[in-house]
């Protein structure tokens, strides 16, 4: 079938851990001007390479820690930048990202977590978050240590708290309001625990939770009240900007709710990570949705054709786009549960997903995780076909 090339062809650049930007060579740089300079032309070159990929958006993380790639009034520069938290990087990240996503056609969405704090709980990351910052923002840990929590081995805000919620809440207010973004995407950390290592929310449930007989019914009106209002905020701000959510692949299995999808996954946003996600679709509460469907078709518990078609089936007749997150990162790995991802050399999987996708009228474009991959020499087969097939729409431009 002929490519639309209206579809939404995009990428994640992860920001954090330095997975996509900066390299963590350039924060090794001692010179701070030939750091920046270093650091300009990775973005570039970044840009430059999802021109030629054919991507016409880019998803940008700015915030992946509570700390900001941009100048915040409530958040200290991120260490990812310098390698010191709170450290003026010598620019501003996200408006040069903005500056060389534009001029090439290219639309920039900002990534923000809206509940991490760190990636760990070691005594080295507290320290530096307790420090003060001369001349800069406070960390949240620092200024509101009584927000904090632990959950999933890591430092991360109480979602309960209403105080946060206005807080997160402000804090993508002040993007859209400061910055010409396109758009504001929120991923899939909202209530994000493991089995060993819950969050200890009791006392905030004892506090804020007394209208609810069950604690997972107060952590889904937590989660849903973020985004309710962060998408109200957003639009009176700047209407044309679009609020969108990205979440694990699986809103409930079926076994669990007669509306979920033939599944069996281990988790879901309803029951694991406190998010209706499809009641936000149903509601209108944002622009589009992301799915993260990091599965191959040949997947049994989840198979991708499963949950292509499922999330299909919520957004139609709603004003909700759907674009489907795609595991560009497992493209070429062998597994015995999923040896589909080696065919052809990690071509034939994506193939498949992309004639899926293409194939639903409801699904509006798909979405790379993460764009790193693209430059890996093991992926160069499917960087190729993305050429090919993605930049085919820029030929024609």
């Amino acid at each position: 079938m002929p490519l639309d090339c209206d579809a939404f062809h995009a990428s994640w650049v992860a920001t954090v851990l330095n997975l996509d930007w900066p390299s963590r060579a350039s924060l090794a740089i001692s010179d701070d001007a030939e750091r920046v300079k270093q650091q300009k032309r990775e973005l570039q070159r970044l840009f430059d390479e999802a021109q030629d990929h054919g991507l016409n958006a880019v998803i940008f993380q700015v915030s992946p820690t509570a700390d900001a790639f941009y100048r915040s009034d409530y958040l200290p520069w991120s260490a990812y930048l310098t390698g010191t938290p709170g450290k003026d990087p010598g620019f501003d990240p996200l408006q040069f990202a903005i500056d060389e996503a534009h001029k090439r056609g290219i639309e920039l969405h900002a990534w923000l977590n809206p509940y991490r704090v760190a990636m760990d709980t070691e005594p080295a990351t507290r320290a530096a978050l307790s420090a003060s910052l001369s001349g800069g923002r406070d960390s949240v840990y620092k200024t509101h240590h009584d927000w904090v929590r632990i959950a999933a081995g890591r430092l991360v805000l109480d979602p309960g708290i209403p105080q946060v919620r206005k807080w997160v809440g402000d804090i993508a207010a002040e993007v859209v309001q400061k910055y010409d973004v396109d758009g504001i995407q929120f991923d899939d950390y909202f209530y994000y625990e493991t089995a060993g290592s819950r969050l200890d929310d009791d006392e905030t449930f004892r506090r804020f939770g007394t209208s609810f007989a069950s604690k997972y019914d107060w952590r889904r009106y937590n989660t849903e009240m973020l985004v309710r209002e962060i998408s109200e905020r957003v639009k009176t701000i700047k209407p044309k900007a679009r609020f969108g959510i990205s979440p694990g692949g699986v809103w409930r299995n079926k076994a669990d709710d007669p509306l979920g999808s033939a599944t069996r996954a281990g988790k879901t946003n309803y029951d694991g990570d406190f998010a209706d996600t499809r009641a936000w679709v149903k509601q209108g509460l944002v622009d589009y949705i992301a799915p993260q469907i990091y599965w191959s078709h040949g997947r049994r518990d989840v198979p991708y054709d499963v949950l292509a078609r499922w999330w299909a089936d919520v957004v139609r007749g709603t004003k909700t786009d759907l674009y489907i997150g795609l595991a560009l990162y497992r493209a070429g790995e062998s597994s015995a549960s999923e040896p589909g991802w080696t065919d052809e050399n990690g071509v034939g999987e994506i193939r498949r997903q992309l004639e899926l996708n293409e194939k639903l009228p409801e699904v509006k474009g798909s979405i790379l995780f993460r764009h790193g991959f693209l430059s890996d020499p093991k992926l160069k087969p499917v960087s190729d076909f993305f050429k090919k097939r993605w930049g085919a729409c820029r030929k024609r431009q």
